[in-house]
């Protein structure tokens, strides 16, 4: 069984400290054993080292899909009847999407934890209250460069670039188009721009960013850290040079699709 000061160990050989925030992504399960005290520990372990630490918190459940919307939008409209049925509205509370994983949801509930307020793509936070408040409505994914600004650093922790929201932002400074999508709220329906694009083809961005990463392993999970500011500026200078690049392969995905028409047109 891990224990918290195991975590603490393999955090600081990586380099986390107090002077950099971070912005995590976990998957528990790839530990292959189990953490005394579970995501609360991990958590615990991530705040005595860096102090100021990052999740998404998603919340899927609450987006809608119009009968119609505008062109190159990489969505299906009218095809939502059955989900926009079981759609929640956005309240502060709402539990972030499972697909975020525990450790969002632990964040989130932290006593010490803020949450910004954007209906479908909040983020949670402890100790970086200013970079929260950087997310507006246009502007979805303004807290990764409000952390960016302060050397803050991307922690993968049993998992690949796939989960790392951070790279988006790249695709939005290399001047890849968001999507729009909708948000059912108490205030009505919300019209959510910068929604981003697949992330099924971020992994083939690993081999790009190897001399960026600092790795360990902690029993069956490799923890990754990278820094967001070089890691960013390479993806954008990627993606400038070549527009289909990061993009999945899967016939069925419209978000990449419809970049590649885009690119092609």
């Amino acid at each position: 069984m891990l224990s918290f000061r195991d975590l603490v160990q393999t955090f600081r050989s990586l380099g986390l400290s107090p002077r950099q925030p971070v912005l995590v992504h976990a998957s528990l399960s790839s530990f292959g054993e189990e953490i005394r005290g579970g995501a609360d520990t991990l958590l615990g372990a991530l705040l005595a080292v860096s102090g100021r630490v990052m999740t998404p918190a998603f919340t899927y459940r609450t987006m809608i899909i119009p009968e119609a919307g505008p062109e190159n939008n990489g969505l299906t409209y009218g095809s939502g009847k059955d989900l926009n049925q079981m759609a929640e509205f956005f309240l502060p509370d709402m539990p972030a999407d499972p697909l975020m994983g525990i450790l969002a949801e632990t964040v989130r509930r932290h006593p010490q934890a803020q949450r910004s307020m954007h209906p479908i793509l909040s983020f949670a936070g402890i100790g970086l209250e200013e970079v929260l408040a950087a997310q507006t409505l246009a502007e979805p994914l303004a807290p990764i460069g409000a952390l960016t600004k302060m050397d803050g650093e991307v922690v993968l922790i049993g998992v690949n670039h796939t989960v790392n929201t951070s790279i988006h932002y790249a695709e939005a400074l290399a001047g890849r188009q968001g999507f729009i999508r909708w948000a059912l709220t108490p205030r009505g329906v919300w019209e959510c721009p910068g929604f981003p694009g697949c992330s099924d083809g971020f992994d083939a961005a690993a081999p790009l960013l190897e001399d960026l990463t600092r790795r360990a392993s902690i029993a069956r999970a490799v923890v990754q850290v990278i820094p967001l500011a070089p890691m960013l500026e390479r993806l954008r200078e990627v993606i400038w040079q070549d527009p289909l690049a990061l993009l999945c392969q899967r016939e069925t995905c419209e978000r990449c699709d419809t970049y590649r028409r885009l690119a092609v047109g």
